[in-house]
């Protein structure tokens, strides 16, 4: 068994909390993502499973065994570090097997498991060479092999891709997806990119200032986000979050008109708690934003083109002035002209309702966004 298990897990530093109440179940062979800002104590988390950071209080369980007090190479974790963290005068093979070696594992052993390792990372060949002799992606692959030659319970990734460009990121995302599908390791993995969590997780654990804001599957956060932080903070590009008015409470029409500086937008009044409300924040994701054919007649959004960015077979329209404006996501083809006036409506099914203070989502519970 592999489960972690953390309750109520606090870290400080002098008088200073950085880490407050961290609860956390990790399923055996779960493969979860702390995502969130610089600062939000990620990395902090993952230092205190490993056994680098004390924890200040509260339990931490590793395979049911509480090892608040147990040095890091009695937790049964390997652990992958941002800068590799490779010996530059030993080969790769001893690099590998350097932790073996201390644990004074008979050589016949440690040759079967680097094979075993070279093998599944695709390392035979750079077995002889020193790490300032490979590339980035390939340095990374050692330092993920040094980890699995251990056979821990438990990987800790430590935004690993962080140093590598966009083609290796992406080549390395899948390495390590691929991987986690053949060991079926329990693996927290940290990164400050959402795109690698969306894309590795089975669950994310989104952090703000040393708290957990959400919990959940990558498309349960990316479909309802409990706050308007985690609804401005996942997807790419970010969601448009716009103040507008409450004109009336829908009890006759069953629909609620919301009207802000930009436009305005009507809402079914049954899906969100709007009751004795006068503002709230509107989110809107740009991929849900289409071109009004209907000259204005249901409402919607309009305003002069600022900036147009040119994605490949989409382009990204920002019009509105200050912190009215809004960006649409529309097909390169139908792109409009720079300053020129444009009308978007919001697609209803896909708008999202916060609290203008608290920034708590509105939707009723057990409401469907489609």
């Amino acid at each position: 068994m592999s489960a972690i298990s953390c309750h109520n897990i606090i870290k400080r530093y002098g008088d200073t909390q950085v880490v407050h109440q961290f609860d956390l179940d990790v399923s055996d062979n779960e493969f979860v993502v702390f995502l969130g800002p610089s600062g939000c104590g990620k990395s902090t988390i993952l230092r205190m499973l490993a056994g680098l950071e004390d924890i200040s209080g509260g339990d931490l369980m590793i395979g049911g065994q509480r090892v608040n007090d147990l040095p890091p190479q009695e937790r049964g974790i390997a652990m992958v570090f941002q800068n590799y963290a490779l010996y530059p005068h030993m080969s790769v093979r001893d690099n590998i097997a350097f932790g073996l070696k201390r644990l004074k594992v008979p050589k016949a052993e440690i040759d079967t498991r680097i094979k075993e390792v070279s093998d599944t990372l695709g390392l035979e060949r750079y077995l002889q060479r020193k790490p300032t002799e490979l590339s980035g992606g390939q340095q990374q692959r050692v330092a993920i092999a040094r980890a699995m030659i251990k056979t821990p319970k438990v990987f800790l990734f430590d935004e690993p891709l962080s140093n590598l460009d966009a083609k290796l990121r992406n080549h390395m995302r899948i390495e390590i997806a691929r991987l986690h599908q053949a060991l079926k390791t329990t693996t927290v993995y940290v990164t400050h990119d959402q795109h690698e969590a969306m894309t590795l997780a089975d669950r994310i654990v989104l952090l703000r200032d040393g708290r957990i804001e959400q919990v959940g599957s990558p498309r349960e956060i990316f479909e309802r986000p409990r706050s308007a932080f985690v609804a401005g903070f996942i997807g790419t590009p970010p969601m448009n979050l716009v103040e507008m008015d409450v004109r009336d409470d829908g009890v006759a029409t069953g629909t609620i008109e919301l009207a802000g500086r930009e436009g305005t937008v009507r809402v079914d009044a049954h899906r969100f708690a709007l009751e004795g409300r006068k503002r709230v924040t509107l989110g809107v994701r740009p991929a849900h934003l289409h071109p009004d054919a209907s000259a204005g007649q249901g409402g919607g959004f309009h305003g002069e083109v600022q900036l147009i960015e040119y994605l490949g077979n989409e382009v990204l329209v920002s019009f509105g002035q200050g912190d009215g404006e809004i960006a649409a996501l529309m097909p390169s083809a139908q792109c409009p002209g720079l300053r020129e006036r444009v009308r978007f409506v919001a697609d209803p099914a896909q708008v999202h309702l916060f609290d203008i203070d608290s920034g708590a989502s509105l939707l009723r519970a057990g409401t469907s966004l489609h």
